[in-house]
């Protein structure tokens, strides 16, 4: 008859269990909002350690004394009730949808890399190179724009190809190899 008490009864009321995770649930929602999208996105090993350790570190809050399995199962639900309920209000109302997930960061514009946003993001010029590189972008020239999105994930946009300017950069080219070539010629006197 213990066992069974100690799975489902717990010494903590329900409404502690229902409002313990809503706080706990706001407050991350908070702090990884103002952690920027990078805690969201892409991570480093560093930012994946914190959020495991941030993990750890809240169990307590969610759950506190209760190890029931009926006072997890009310936690979690909870939980994802709240969640339900953001998300919606988010959908329908976008000025709460701006809140919640920010806005996204132009990075790079038209080849130039942005360095005032990847400050303002915390990206270091090597990492952004290399999330470019494996989207199969190796010269800054070919992006027209990179954009951090609220999500954390990268989207990168292609120059397209101006068939004005690959014309003149063909008369370009075809001036500069017939100039090479009459240098090369010996000079006739």
């Amino acid at each position: 008859m213990g066992l069974f008490h100690d799975l489902w009864i717990s010494n903590v009321s329900v409404l502690e269990k229902i409002i313990r995770p809503i706080l706990v649930y706001f407050f991350l929602l908070i702090a990884l909002r103002l952690g920027g999208k990078r805690e969201l996105g892409q991570m480093t090993g560093f930012d994946l350690v914190v959020l495991l350790m941030l993990s750890n570190a809240v169990q307590n809050a969610i759950i506190g004394d209760d190890n029931s399995v009926s006072g997890g199962l009310i936690g979690a639900t909870a939980l994802l009730i709240t969640n339900y309920a953001v998300v919606r209000l988010a959908y329908r109302y976008p000025k709460i949808e701006h809140l919640v997930e920010g806005k996204s960061t132009l990075l790079v514009n038209n080849g130039r890399i942005l360095h005032e946003n990847l400050d303002r993001e915390v990206i270091t010029e090597a990492e952004l190179r290399t999330n470019l590189r494996r989207q199969g972008f190796e010269d800054l020239a070919d992006v027209k724009a990179a954009i951090l999105e609220t999500s954390g994930s990268l989207t990168v946009e292609r120059q397209t190809a101006d068939p004005e300017n690959n014309y003149q950069r063909e008369i370009l080219d075809r001036l500069s190899r017939i100039e090479s070539a009459l240098y090369q010629q010996p000079h006739a006197q």
